[in-house]
């Protein structure tokens, strides 16, 4: 009996060193899977990437901005930041400085916009978004705004987005339908026409019925199509019943 409780026991104690074992096992491995980041500002692009390959991490460089510290094809910014640890085969992101601004964006207000992305990459700069907005008075496709403005010095990256105008829609002035009900029919007929001619350019047709109703003087109106209060525009069909 006391040899078997030994043997129990000695089993344990050999299970629990496994265990033991194994966990030391896993953390060294978890361990050596993972990096502390350094620093790669002010390396080249070429030297950063060779030493994130020598790390075991990828890296993209995807962004470039002006800096007036930092010279041309160096590295600017990172993410994550140095001292952060991260596992083997982590991607970092970078951006490279373009150094010091050195001419002012140009005005492209006015120019057509195929015109002004062609400016914008002569001068090596990057177009970049293109917002439409309907408006009359200018030619389609002409740039009527951008950001940042023509002139501007010190902004942060060479990406100039601009605004560009197309054919505005047709609008359609409506008012609202006067009520004719007991007026003559001239009198009616002639608002009418005022009211085309004033809100919608052109005048309302107009369809006339005659209708013998001995309440109503004779040319008196004494229906409508639509009714008072509807709204109305120049291609709605204005019908008027008229007593003889």
């Amino acid at each position: 009996m006391v040899r078997l409780f030994q043997f129990v026991i000695l089993v344990t104690g050999l299970s629990l060193v496994a265990l033991a074992s194994a966990i030391v096992t896993m953390r060294f491995a978890i361990h050596g899977a993972e990096i502390m980041i350094p620093s790669f500002k002010g390396l080249t692009s070429e030297e950063a990437l060779e030493k994130a390959a020598s790390l075991g991490v990828a890296m993209t460089i995807d962004q470039r901005f002006y800096s007036a510290e930092v010279p041309a094809g160096r590295i600017l910014t990172q993410s994550p930041a140095p001292g952060s640890v991260v596992r083997r085969e982590w991607h970092i992101r970078a951006a490279e400085s373009l150094g010091p601004q050195l001419r002012p964006v140009p005005n492209l207000v006015g120019l057509p916009q195929r015109a002004a992305t062609m400016e914008l990459r002569r001068l090596g700069l990057e177009p970049g978004s293109i917002a439409r907005l309907p408006l009359n008075g200018v030619s389609p496709e002409t740039v009527i705004a951008q950001d940042p403005s023509g002139g501007a010095a010190g902004v942060a990256e060479p990406t100039v987005n601009v605004v560009v105008a197309v054919a505005a829609p047709p609008s359609t002035i409506s008012f609202a339908m006067p009520d004719f009900v007991g007026q003559p029919y001239a009198t009616a007929a002639a608002t009418i026409s005022r009211a085309g001619l004033k809100l919608a350019s052109i005048e309302p047709a107009m369809t006339v019925t005659s209708l013998a109703d001995p309440a109503k003087p004779p040319g008196t109106v004494t229906n409508q199509s639509p009714a008072a209060g509807y709204r109305v525009d120049a291609e709605t069909q204005i019908e008027l019943t008229v007593a003889r």
